[in-house]
């Protein structure tokens, strides 16, 4: 194991206009209920961190394997009914200046005292939920809260492998902003639905995380890095077809260009998926782990 420093008409008519007016402020705040990975990225991010894990816990997150497939998409599900949700699932970089954007405090009481919770939750708190989600998944282990601890690991499963998808860290997470409207979704789905039997994953051994909030900053700033490179792939992909249309010639040559940027950062959150599931195991005293 190694050890590195994760009523009728008129009533519902106003019940409706109520409604409405309560979910507006929502819609403008989040403007996408959709997640940047899909669904089969999340499953296969679960499935490469188990075999990640060292011998010592790898039996407990081995037989629950199926749970954690399953509720590992709860996230995407809650973000669905709950607009608001989706401040938990990105940080939006981009908001606070220029690169390595050191105008946001990475301690979430200065970043809260510097921009106020509003501005916050509307670029985003995904960092600092991995942090919480990484100590609930701490304290479910040393009380021997299993059932939590499972259903804990898989929510902070989805977002260490939101935080390694590009457009989580970015307000042109959809691509309307370079004219390349859905190409997170033909990023982080459709390439990954097509082509995920043939990725060679290569996720390295889980190792312990220091700081799980600074860590989870560290690769927020890492996946930013690739936006530039895999727009000007969907835009490269595009134009050479010269029929303008996505069809199976487009994604063939996008997975082509992208599809090493797509294979790191799914391999990468396979590795801190294990990783932090480890961390909380070695901060809650590695305790005995049911199997």
């Amino acid at each position: 194991m190694r050890m590195r420093t994760h009523t009728r008409s008129i009533g519902i008519c106003r019940t409706s206009l109520g409604a409405l007016a309560t979910l507006l402020p929502a819609l403008l705040l989040f403007p996408s209920f959709t997640a940047a990975w899909g669904r089969n990225a999340h499953k296969l991010v679960i499935n490469q961190a188990i075999d990640t894990l060292p011998q010592d816990i790898r039996g407990f997150f081995e037989s629950y394997r199926g749970i954690l497939l399953q509720h590992v998409i709860d996230p995407l599900d809650a973000v669905a009914k709950t607009p608001a949700e989706k401040r938990n699932d990105h940080l939006y970089l981009d908001k606070y200046g220029r690169f390595p954007f050191d105008a946001l405090p990475r301690n979430y009481k200065a970043a809260l005292d510097k921009f106020g919770k509003s501005k916050l939750q509307a670029n985003g708190v995904l960092p600092w939920q991995i942090g919480v989600y990484s100590q609930k998944l701490t304290e479910d282990m040393k009380t021997g809260h299993w059932d939590e601890a499972k259903l804990d690991a898989a929510i902070l499963a989805n977002y260490v492998a939101e935080a390694h998808d590009p457009f989580s860290t970015t307000e042109d997470f959809d691509g309307k902003l370079t004219a390349q409207a859905g190409v997170n979704e033909r990023f982080g789905t459709v390439l990954i639905d097509r082509y995920s039997s043939f990725f060679p994953m290569r996720p390295n051994d889980a190792a312990y995380i220091n700081d799980p909030t600074d860590h989870a900053f560290e690769v927020c700033l890492a996946s930013h890095s690739w936006l530039e490179t895999i727009l000007l792939a969907d835009r490269n992909a595009y134009v050479a077809g010269k029929s303008y249309s996505y069809n199976d010639e487009y994604y063939d040559r996008f997975y082509n260009q992208a599809a090493a940027v797509l294979i790191r950062q799914l391999s990468g959150a396979s590795t801190d998926v294990g990783s932090y599931w480890m961390t909380a195991w070695i901060n809650a005293g590695r305790p005995q782990l049911p199997h």
